[in-house]
């Protein structure tokens, strides 16, 4: 099969697309299928014609584009399979404050939040106080994410998300652990435990991509009850969505109770990441899960 293999474009978490990609397409040729590689940053132009030709397209975007479904729209145009959810839910779900109005409307459980946005006559924060995470409403991998501690932190933190070009999502601070669940063909997957290195206050970037990064255990030592309560609200949340084929949703979980953060439609995929992780211990090898998710794309074109 000619598969086309998206990667890279031109968000903040090129790097880390591009580095997934690799595995990927290694596992694409070991499973038999003719790769063609295409980065919309440096040929955008010929993606509708190079998926023309292609049998399914493998998306491996972080941020935009790819997360907020112009890619997927563009290969609905040429009718190209492709794994993932479909444009319309894939822009929902990238952007933070949409996806917490999807929450609260619907009794799941997520810290207090708000949107600060650089525009005239938005008064920043109402009701929440330092100390909160500060995040870019649509980013992802932890760029541009601050805990402030303190005003100035919260204002720093504030215009650091503003000069990335993008409003801030603001969001009460809860200690506790943080652990992930992943879906896979509806299905939930293995909890995953997540600890940052001693020297991180949270799972930020180097966390999650340095070597000496977080330390990540799956199945998470966590009790059983639990981890179905954490792995029914992801399986509802997926649908909610309106969410195909995969996704993960973070947690952290306070005193015995979990809040919802956020939840990824293009989870990262070297094969050391969380998703692929998690689907190991459910039993699928790296090559298996692409498989997989091939076969899941293809099915929701048909």
């Amino acid at each position: 099969m000619h598969v086309l293999l998206i990667a890279g474009g031109w968000s903040e978490e090129r790097e880390v697309s591009l580095s997934g990609a690799k595995g990927i397409e290694q596992a694409l040729l070991e499973l038999g299928h003719d790769v063609e590689f295409v980065d919309p940053a440096k040929d955008f132009k010929n993606i509708l014609l190079l998926a023309e030709h292609a049998d399914f397209a493998f998306i491996n975007l972080h941020g935009s584009p790819g997360e907020d479904g112009l890619i997927q729209a563009m290969l609905n145009q040429v009718n190209c399979p492709y794994q993932g959810a479909k444009p319309e839910s894939s822009f929902l779900t990238l952007n933070k404050a949409a996806t917490k109005t999807v929450f609260d409307l619907n009794n799941i459980r997520t810290p207090r939040w708000e949107l600060v946005c650089p525009a005239e006559g938005c008064k920043g924060l109402e009701e929440l106080k330092v100390p909160v995470f500060i995040k870019p409403n649509t980013g992802g991998s932890s760029l541009g994410m601050t805990f402030a501690r303190t005003q100035e932190e919260l204002e720093k933190g504030i215009e650091t998300v503003f000069s990335l070009g993008d409003s801030a999502l603001v969001e009460e601070y809860i200690k506790g652990v943080e652990v992930t669940c992943g879906i896979l063909d509806n299905e939930p997957l293995p909890l995953i435990l997540i600890t940052p290195p001693d020297s991180a206050e949270f799972f930020d970037y180097h966390s999650k991509y340095a070597l000496d990064g977080a330390e990540e255990i799956c199945p998470a030592p966590i009790d059983k009850e639990l981890t179905e309560q954490i792995q029914q609200t992801t399986a509802k949340v997926h649908k909610l969505l309106g969410l195909s084929d995969y996704s993960r949703a973070d947690f952290i979980i306070s005193e015995g109770v979990p809040y919802l953060l956020e939840v990824n439609t293009l989870p990262g995929m070297t094969p050391t990441s969380l998703v692929p992780q998690a689907a190991q211990e459910a039993g699928y090898s790296f090559n298996e899960l692409i498989a997989k998710l091939i076969e899941l794309g293809q099915k929701k074109r048909k």
